[in-house]
């Protein structure tokens, strides 16, 4: 018998259906909560993806300026060429256009343009506006243009190797535009358009803008009128002295920024020899902070400023040269065959004589030598804002023997980047206070915030007063006679150098040098240091006096007329003179000759008769200026 249904059952039955009711209308809730609310950007965005297609818009690379604010690396709008083959009309039509503005491949165009199993395919990277604006009018179905930015540097060959370059997808390649591309790459936009599966347009072409965020611009330190300065003088040095290398520097001898820095040979920016990878490697390479060389009697700076500081030497202090030093059994030559003779420390840091400096280093003794070579930074990076940098080569101490030790007292033995020797020159001349070298001033972001400022250490090094007497002795190596002769009227000092180059085996490359110079103004308290490096000159000598020496003096002269800085002393007026016949006379004869010349002189050979002269006879000259006999 079926029980009868009573109003308590029914009521309990109608609770039941409510409380389920109840459970799926808040289910629905949720679940409507979870998708709108909690889930509700994400499930956008992946529904755009199916009904919409997009084009990226590559943003602006940051600028690249110098300390003046001069632009050297700017972005502009260049364009990229898409098909899409679903709507392409005429294949051959729109194969013909492209290959004929774009300079194409037709058959490999076509097959691009007839693809239609793939939502779209790209035609060609940074398109010139003018170009792409000859597509636009052509108004043919199935071709699409995206904005992307192309890199133009204003000029050209000017600090190639500090600025790099970037691909044709504006990544940074070398230089600072790689080390830096993190900030100076911004964030790309896009271009959103509907379309259907199969990737046709839809729905009134309604298109959707996502404009892209500029990359953060670059303040250098370098200056460009002085990096012009600076290239030109080394192009100068490169196709005169048949190198192999010139390598520049200029700093700011109170601050250790960077003012301008180069290596010839070099390449356009604008167009890198990008077909022949190991001459673009080559080239791109900043070799003054990469290359370790030794630095031959460029290096007797340092050790003249540690035997000062160190209380083992004094100005009045003398020594005398035959010519060659015997130390641990071995005979080291002095560059001067028959000696400097008798001469105090002023006379030899001007002639440079090695034997004078070999007496220094083995006076301060290997301890105290290494503890100022350490205070100075020799073996360690110097910590500049740029990607490669080496720290030199330092010989272990516990290595290290007397004859090892005389031998870097003038530089040889020991290995060093030129900037690394730069910036501790600029301590040394600058009151003793050694700064990490900067080539970046600042990096700001496209609302004028500083996102980014070099971190710069300082030590002191040296005292004070070392630092004067160090700057006495250079301003007395580049003017022998008391004057201001070296650029005339003006308190220019400095320091030649010479250094035999090494093979792959260890063993001395013979015939092959590195020449070079530094040079200080004014030389009492310097403002710019300026140095050069001639690697494997072959245009007749080597002397970094006869090679390098002159392209100092010739930039530190472009420098003041630019600048039109006022001389020193306006009562010095270079004395002309003549280099006479020296072929075929006694050594003896041809020195009295120059002597009389007013003129410094370099030898080549250890023989009594000289065989060759560099400058031939009857060349005009300035006293005071150096020339080469060969023996």
């Amino acid at each position: 018998m079926q029980r009868p249904y009573t109003l308590h059952s029914l009521q309990k039955r109608i609770k039941a259906v409510f409380l389920v009711l109840l459970f799926v209308v808040l289910s629905l809730c949720v679940r409507l909560f979870v998708v709108q609310i909690i889930n509700g950007k994400q499930l956008q965005i992946r529904a755009t993806d199916q009904w919409t297609r997009d084009l990226a818009l590559t943003a602006p690379r940051g600028k690249i300026l110098d300390a003046t604010g001069d632009s050297l690396a700017v972005s502009y709008t260049t364009y990229d060429v898409y098909v899409r083959g679903r709507e392409v009309k005429d294949a051959e039509e729109v194969t013909s256009l492209l290959c004929s503005l774009l300079d194409l491949d037709h058959d490999k165009t076509y097959a691009k343009v007839s693809r239609k199993n793939i939502s779209e395919v790209l035609i060609k990277l940074q398109v010139e506006g003018e170009t792409a604006q000859k597509i636009y009018d052509a108004k043919l179905d199935g071709i699409y243009l995206s904005e992307n930015v192309g890199r133009y540097y204003v000029y050209g060959n000017l600090l190639t190797q500090l600025l790099g370059f970037s691909s044709v997808d504006n990544v940074g390649q070398s230089g600072l535009e790689a080390y830096l591309d993190t900030y100076l790459k911004g964030v790309d936009g896009y271009s959103y358009v509907q379309s259907d599966l199969q990737g046709k347009e839809i729905g009134g072409k309604i298109r959707y803008y996502l404009p892209g965020t500029a990359g953060d611009d670059v303040t250098l330190t370098a200056n460009s009128k002085v990096q012009i300065l600076l290239e030109r003088v080394l192009e100068q040095a490169y196709v005169e002295q048949q190198a192999k290398a010139v390598t520049g520097i200029v700093m700011n001898a109170k601050t250790s920024q960077v003012l301008a820095i180069s290596c010839k040979p070099s390449f356009d920016l604008n167009d890198p020899p990008r077909n022949d990878l190991s001459l673009l490697f080559e080239q791109s390479k900043m070799k003054a902070i990469t290359d370790t060389y030794e630095p031959g009697s460029t290096f007797k700076i340092l050790t003249v400023a540690a035997a000062l500081e160190a209380g083992v030497v004094s100005l009045d202090d003398r020594f005398y040269c035959p010519g060659f030093r015997v130390i641990d059994g071995q005979r080291i030559k002095c560059w001067k065959s028959i000696g400097h003779g008798s001469q105090n420390l002023i006379e030899a840091f001007a002639n440079s004589c090695n034997c004078c400096f070999m007496d220094l280093a083995l006076r301060l003794g290997v301890d105290r030598f290494y503890e100022y070579m350490q205070k100075f930074g020799l073996g360690q990076k110097t910590g500049i804002t740029l990607r490669g940098e080496s720290g030199g080569i330092l010989m272990p101490k516990s290595q290290v023997k007397r004859v090892d030790l005389a031998r870097m007292g003038f530089g040889h033995a020991i290995a060093v980047t030129p900037l690394q020797l730069l910036s501790i020159v600029a301590g040394i001349t600058g009151g003793g206070v050694w700064k990490t070298p900067t080539v970046i001033e600042k990096i700001e972001d496209v609302h004028g915030a500083v996102t980014f400022t070099p971190q710069v250490q300082e030590r002191q090094i040296i005292s004070a007063k070392t630092s004067q007497t160090v700057n006495e002795l250079l301003q007395f190596a580049e003017n022998k006679t008391g004057k201001l002769t070296f650029v005339e009227g003006y308190n220019v000092g400095g320091k030649t150098g010479t250094a035999q180059k090494y093979g792959e085996n260890g063993i001395i490359a013979q015939g092959k040098y590195i020449s070079s110079f530094i040079g200080t103004y004014p030389a009492d308290n310097p403002d710019y240091l300026f140095m050069i490096l001639v690697d494997e000159p072959s245009a007749g000598a080597y002397y970094g006096s006869l090679v390098a020496a002159p392209y100092g003096k010739s930039f530190f002269s472009q420098l003041f007329e630019f600048y039109d800085m006022p001389k020193d002393d306006e009562s010095v007026v270079a004395e002309p003179t003549v280099m006479p016949e020296l072929v075929g006379l006694a050594l003896s004869d041809a020195v009295i000759e120059l002597r009389r010349a007013g003129l410094n002189f370099e030898i080549d050979g250890e023989g009594g008769r000289i065989l060759q002269q560099l400058p031939p006879a009857g060349t005009k000259l300035c006293k005071g200026d150096t020339v080469l006999l060969v023996t």
